[in-house]
């Protein structure tokens, strides 16, 4: 495990710098974040940039910097950032997730590296790993700046909470669940403490433990992937919101602007990007990776597509 100083699950590379960042989104809410640029970066000149959101639940210290950091050494600038509320970005109460918001949180990012000097503004991509997957598709419904989008292990978080994991929550679990957080409201709002989802990584698992926390455990509570601002947690009144706020709703409006769907070929969530690519209009692409997982295209470079990633970006973003 790195030492805790670092805040990193990875090493720095050489070939890149790395700066920390901040800036305010459209709800002044200050976002903290990475700025990683190619070593001897030419700042007097225009470059691509991609953007790159974390997993539902992750930080920039995790996946989405591993992301960028790689990015940066094959020529892009390259940002990585904590959603609203999470992280080192700003808001309270702490661990509050909601649609508009980790939608904003990309725009948000847009405005910030376009407006950087030395970026292309017409040559912006986005990069969403598992929820922000969602987050980004959903930003560049509305954002056309936002030139061409790729999905990693893509969760579509509003589906998820609406419909329940393979869609197989009924109407009367969504309003006993939905009659539950409306008398937290009234507890929250009456002063109590807001109170948080039960963990998405479970820890201390064994054989037993259900596959889908297990594989997430694997990753959030263990050194492999472990940071303290990650609990893969959000306050329990958030789901309303999501269960109200499909993502999805505008995704052949990104046409023709291109979007790459990367899936693992064993992913439990492999559905979420499936259907989202049956629902695109062209261009279009589903990338499948063999042998792997969900949480394996968080950090084990030797599966992630990062030639393709690169490839992909250096032909839509010109």
């Amino acid at each position: 495990m790195l030492s805790s100083m670092s805040n990193y699950i990875f090493e720095l590379s050489d070939n890149v710098t790395r700066k920390s960042v901040s800036y305010n989104n459209r709800f002044g809410i200050k976002i903290a974040a990475d700025l990683y640029l190619p070593k001897n970066f030419n700042e007097s000149k225009k470059h691509k940039a991609v953007i790159i959101g974390a997993p539902y639940g992750g930080v920039k210290e995790q996946g989405s910097g591993i992301y960028a950091q790689n990015m940066a050494e094959r020529g892009f600038v390259a940002l990585a950032f904590d959603p609203s509320f999470n992280g080192y970005s700003s808001g309270e109460p702490r661990h509050l997730s909601s649609p508009d918001l980790f939608v904003e949180d990309f725009s948000a990012a847009v405005d910030y590296v376009g407006t950087r000097s030395f970026v292309d503004r017409n040559q912006i991509g986005v990069i969403g790993m598992c929820g922000s997957g969602g987050f980004a598709i959903s930003a560049a419904q509305v954002d056309r700046r936002i030139k061409a989008v790729a999905t990693v292990s893509m969760y579509d978080i509003s589906r998820a909470q609406r419909n329940g994991f393979k869609d197989s929550l009924t109407e009367e679990d969504r309003n006993r669940i939905l009659d539950e957080i409306a008398e937290q409201r009234y507890a929250e709002f009456e002063g109590n403490t807001p109170v948080l989802t039960q963990r998405g990584a479970a820890i201390g698992f064994d054989e037993h433990t259900d596959p889908i926390g297990r594989e997430f455990g694997e990753f959030y509570s263990t050194p492999r992937g472990y940071h303290h601002n990650s609990l893969t947690q959000f306050t329990v009144t958030s789901s309303m919101s999501f269960m109200n706020f499909p993502l999805l709703t505008y995704i052949k409006s990104i046409s023709p602007r291109p979007i790459l769907f990367i899936i693992g070929e064993h992913a439990h969530s492999r559905y979420f990007s499936e259907d989202a690519y049956e629902l695109a209009a062209d261009p279009k692409e589903l990338y499948i990776v063999l042998n792997a997982g969900h949480v394996d295209l968080y950090d084990k470079t030797n599966l992630i597509p990062l030639d393709k990633l690169e490839s992909f970006f250096n032909e839509n973003l010109k």
